[in-house]
């Protein structure tokens, strides 16, 4: 373990955020990779070509390396939190609603990103961005971003698609002139309380909601009472990405909130699918390669989240997964399968317009006291089993 990554560990374990003291010892090489790097990851982040040949970036790395990348899958941001508690793993693929708790719970630590040459290649809205930097330390390296956007069955929906979340919040009679009760899908995540105040900021505008994850009582009130209406619509919560694919297939599903990989895994299996950020915006993510505090395989580690950041990679992930990379280049230099007309359509041009994930605290920036998060787990599992 090189003694930045010592050092590094000793500061999170006490409590203590790095400053800049810490960095002047800092290392300016890596050393030899320790023969593998364990992994927790969203589905389809980290391929080798094992689900379609033409997407791999693992088997060269683990060549040029001699790190053996084994990666578990995780469906939910709280499943992410509970492995990387539970330790054994050396780096995470963190959303904004689990990066911070991971910060806060001492479980990540400090990235030196002297040690990560392509840093530079990050786009600038990224670097600084408050869900992986604290206090001026920076607890990752970016990944991907993108929308949670609203997959619909085009031949439900017909010549009338969809353009507000309403479809799978309101009960009504789709342009099918069928009933959307039992034919939509909801997230089984706490955050998709997130996406209930994202809606209600929209059509209830006197809830004075400015942030969907920094909600007063009653604000909250308004979005859990949203979800049990909801919830006589949903036909399943999903969580697994492949299910819900299985789902929109054979099961009747016709609407729901998504990733744009579960709409591009549809549409090149021919599944008259679509997709759509409707009227009210959405939510989104934006995910950070976080290292856990006890690393077995820090130097394997520094040279993933290095290799991470090469335009091709960054290029085909992005066609892959339907996310926009988070170096720019990789839309446009040709090293990847990527072009600028697939960022623009995966919203490279609505950063400003998405509600990254981030996680609900008491103390809140917009009112001074919101609902935290905690709150949010045990409520919406109340939501999901009709209370």
């Amino acid at each position: 373990m090189t003694s930045y990554v010592k050092c590094a560990t000793a500061l999170v374990a006490a409590g203590c955020l790095a400053g800049q003291g810490a960095f002047a010892a800092m290392p300016t090489e890596i050393g030899p990779g320790e023969g593998q790097v364990d992994i927790v990851a969203w589905p389809g982040y980290i391929e080798r070509g094992e689900t379609d040949p033409a997407f791999d970036w693992v088997t060269k790395f683990e060549a040029a390396t001699g790190c053996k990348v084994n990666v578990k899958t995780a469906n939910t941001s709280d499943e992410m939190v509970a492995l990387m508690n539970e330790g054994g793993f050396d780096l995470v693929t963190a959303s904004g609603d689990a990066s911070l708790r991971l910060v806060a719970g001492k479980r990540v630590q400090p990235i030196n990103i002297d040690l990560i040459p392509s840093w530079s290649t990050i786009d600038d809205r990224l670097k600084e961005a408050p869900w992986h930097t604290v206090g001026g330390v920076h607890y990752g390296v970016p990944y991907m971003w993108g929308p949670n956007v609203l997959m619909f069955n085009t031949e439900a929906f017909g010549d009338s698609p969809p353009t507000s979340w309403n479809v799978v919040f309101e009960e009504m009679v789709l342009p099918d002139g069928k009933s959307n009760v039992g034919r939509v899908q909801a997230y089984d995540g706490p955050i998709h309380i997130a996406d209930a105040a994202n809606y209600l900021m929209y059509h209830r505008p006197e809830l004075g909601i400015t942030s969907p994850y920094e909600l007063n009582q009653e604000q909250y009130d308004a979005a859990l009472d949203l979800l049990r209406q909801q919830r006589k619509l949903v036909a399943r919560y999903w969580h697994d990405a492949f299910i819900q694919i299985d789902d929109f297939k054979n099961e009747g599903i016709v609407a729901s909130g998504s990733w744009p990989f579960q709409v591009n895994l549809l549409k090149a299996d021919g599944a008259p699918v679509d997709s759509v950020i409707p009227v009210e915006g959405a939510t989104g993510w934006a995910d950070t390669t976080m290292m856990h505090v006890d690393a077995a395989h820090p130097n394997c580690a520094y040279m993933w989240m290095e290799h991470t950041l090469s335009s091709n990679l960054q290029s085909d992930l992005s066609v892959w997964f339907g996310a926009v990379p988070s170096v720019p280049a990789a839309c446009s230099d040709g090293r990847g399968m990527q072009t600028p007309e697939g960022c623009t359509a995966n919203g490279l041009d609505d950063f400003d317009k998405i509600r990254f994930w981030q996680t609900p605290v008491s103390a809140c920036a917009s009112q001074g006291e919101c609902v935290p998060y905690y709150r949010w787990v045990s409520d919406y599992i109340g939501v999901i089993g009709g209370r």
